[in-house]
């Protein structure tokens, strides 16, 4: 391989500000933040989601509801065909 060309591939500390969840793996990307885990200094990357808040990982599917379109798509058409539950 070509030196100097590659970036640099070292440990990074992923932090899933969602629910506090933290995981180091091996990463290239690029970030100015750095933190002390464990005992050692890792570079930061804030994340949204993760699989430990996924709902995909995590079983817990919920229906987002922006201003009653789920509750008025059911009173239209009734829950005929739906893989989903409510969400209460």
């Amino acid at each position: 391989m070509k030196a100097g060309i590659h970036p640099d591939y070292r440990e990074v500390l992923f932090h899933d500000v969602s629910n506090d969840f933290k995981f180091i793996t091996r990463s290239t990307v690029q970030t100015r933040e750095k933190i002390e885990f464990e005992g050692a200094e890792y570079p930061l990357v804030k994340i949204e989601v993760s699989s430990e808040s996924h709902p995909f990982y995590t079983g817990k599917h919920k229906i987002v509801d922006t201003a009653g379109r789920v509750d008025k798509f059911r009173k239209k058409f009734g829950t005929v065909g739906s893989k989903t539950s409510v969400a209460e």
